[in-house]
């Protein structure tokens, strides 16, 4: 793999300088890159020296001066100009173990790098960080980073990981805050494993180390009916327990799942801090239903319209508090359709695994003009589900329009489309 251009931002350095998607950055200032940190760290200068290799073959030398700080606005095909670090693990609870054949590639990489954790906020678990790796960490002064605790039980996390080096987490952690990197952790919580009295001891191994952990994310493992491992789904009793210890501790935040399966409230704003975990889940719904709260409505549209919400069961309550306010706007009815997920099985509730034929079998028979979908159905900048199929196919076969929600946490892009009907 090698730094290999991809894009060139719009009126940027690299347009001026003709550099093209396909060349390759060789070197700058005779500096060859592993990653975009490298590159970060050496455009970091007033005067530079690039080897580009052109798609052609051609090897050009540019030199140029800049600002210190500006871009050269370059896009690369990846954030690692080397080999990406694979994980190591077989994770009792381990998604990509459990997805079957036939879906998109990217869906069964299994990367554990730290380049990747600190330029893409990606998760990994430390099992495979080198005292190498560690010297640059410290030398470059990265963070934050994002881990995967699970457990600071040595044995507990070794079995959970199916690696011996998993047990040494714990005292990476500790190296980070004597080091004063900081990092986000995150909890998959598996019932019978590291719940309970486990969660306590590893939420107050934590607390100790204090302010180099920004924030601490649980969220429920996921089952499907593809799973080999014997594991136990969260259920309301596990999830009101969860959520009881949790909040015992600062920083530490449960996933809207524990909240709809306990059958309680969702927690206002002020618990999630900065919603610094959304990724996992984490105040996805409250900043949804905060930021309808705001919105103003038109008090009628033109003509009469039915609006299907594809959503998924998880989120299907907070839909269902949005279209009732939704549902006064005269010559508009709005209803909430939850999609039932017969390809991975009952128990995955998310819509970023909603796949075609799941959303063909709910939609296909419904009276509606219109189905409104979140985009976190789709790849991102693409209009592609995991299994492969796109939305065109889902048109077709549904007769159906369909409105793609861009911004899974607010309704303006809807009620911006609402006043053009």
């Amino acid at each position: 793999m090698s730094a290999i251009v991809n894009k060139v931002i719009e009126g940027s350095i690299a347009q001026e300088l003709e550099i093209e998607p396909g060349d390759e950055i060789v070197s700058i200032d005779d500096n060859k890159m592993l990653d975009m940190i490298d590159y970060n760290f050496y455009c970091k200068s007033d005067f530079l020296t690039l080897e580009v290799k052109k798609a052609s073959g051609e090897i050009e030398v540019i030199e140029l001066e800049k600002d210190y700080d500006e871009d050269l606005g370059i896009v690369f095909e990846s954030a690692v100009f080397d080999r990406v670090k694979p994980c190591l693990n077989h994770c009792i609870f381990c998604f990509v173990d459990q997805q079957p054949k036939g879906l998109r590639e990217t869906l069964y990489v299994k990367d554990d790098d730290y380049r990747l954790s600190y330029l893409q906020g990606t998760y990994i678990t430390l099992t495979n960080l080198t005292e190498k790796d560690k010297e640059r960490i410290k030398k470059m002064h990265l963070g934050p980073f994002y881990v995967s605790v699970h457990t600071t039980n040595p044995q507990l996390r070794n079995k959970m990981l199916r690696n011996p080096n998993a047990g040494k987490a714990l005292e990476n952690l500790k190296w980070f805050r004597k080091n004063k990197i900081p990092f986000h952790a995150q909890i998959v919580l598996c019932p019978g494993l590291n719940d309970g009295d486990e969660l306590e001891r590893t939420l107050s191994d934590l607390a100790e180390l204090k302010s180099t952990v920004l924030s601490v994310a649980i969220v429920p493992v996921g089952i499907t009916q593809f799973r080999n491992e014997k594991l136990r789904q969260v259920d309301k009793e596990c999830a009101i327990k969860t959520i009881e210890i949790a909040s015992k501790y600062k920083k530490v935040c449960c996933s809207d799942e524990f909240f709809l399966l306990a059958e309680k409230e969702i927690p206002p704003s002020k618990y999630y801090g900065n919603f610094v975990q959304l990724e996992d889940g984490v105040g996805a719904i409250r900043l949804l239903l905060d930021d309808f709260k705001k919105l103003k409505f038109p008090s009628k549209i033109s003509k009469p319209q039915k609006i299907l919400f594809a959503t998924s069961y998880a989120a299907s309550g907070a839909i269902s508090k949005i279209c009732e306010k939704l549902n006064k706007i005269k010559n508009l009815t709005v209803e909430v359709l939850p999609v039932k997920s017969e390809y991975w099985g009952e128990d995955i509730t998310v819509a970023g695994l909603i796949t075609t034929d799941d959303l063909i079998r709910t939609v296909k028979d419904q009276v509606g003009d219109v189905v409104v979908i979140p985009s976190i159905m789709l790849r991102p900048y693409s209009e592609d589900f995991l299994d492969g199929k796109n939305l065109d196919f889902v048109k077709q076969e549904t007769k159906k329009d369909f409105f793609v929600v861009q911004n899974i946490y607010s309704m303006k892009e809807f009620v911006d489309y609402l006043y053009e009907i």
